[in-house]
């Protein structure tokens, strides 16, 4: 790489960071070609990015943004999964990594929020951000019936109680 396409590498990065929602750090202990793709495609998939980027650039990169924490991550052969959603790139990167022993998970950020291999194995377990949203989507579609059902039930076992103390009065 010369000078102009190492200036080129860390703006992009730096781009990439004021852009993400987290960055995890993952160590690559001789993932092959077939497996790095494989990662990369389940990263696309998700809507994240996985790159193999040199530590010193990246710790260009990072200065003026959120992500300054994670520059003690950027030891050995590393690389970078990032995204937009908080979750996506952390699910992805921790799945293949149970899979695949050549993969290991360092630590990340998720803004300014510095997270140990725990945390992102946390951040990883959450429901991402479309999952949510069908939920929320679910919740709201709900057929009336089910809330009508809900906010008429508590009358309707008060007129059981009436009903039962009037039969046994009247017996």
């Amino acid at each position: 790489m010369d000078r102009s396409q190492k200036t080129e590498a860390v703006a992009e990065l730096n781009n990439v960071f004021k852009e993400v929602g987290v960055v995890v750090v993952t160590r690559n202990l001789g993932l092959s070609v077939a497996q790095s793709t494989e990662l990369r495609t389940k990263m696309r998939e998700a809507g994240a990015s996985y790159k193999v980027a040199k530590n010193r650039l990246a710790k260009l990169a990072l200065k003026d943004t959120d992500y300054t924490g994670i520059d003690e991550y950027l030891v050995g052969p590393t690389a970078l999964a990032w995204s937009e959603d908080p979750v996506a790139a952390a699910k992805v990167a921790v799945d293949f990594a149970k899979s695949n022993d050549k993969l290991e998970i360092v630590g990340g950020s998720m803004g300014t929020q510095v997270l140990d291999e725990a945390g992102i194995r946390s951040l990883a377990s959450m429901p991402s951000l479309d999952e949510l949203r069908g939920t929320i989507v679910g919740l709201v579609n709900a057929p009336a019936t089910k809330i009508a059902r809900v906010v008429n039930e508590p009358a309707a076992k008060l007129a059981r109680v009436f009903g039962a103390y009037g039969a046994k009065d009247a017996a």
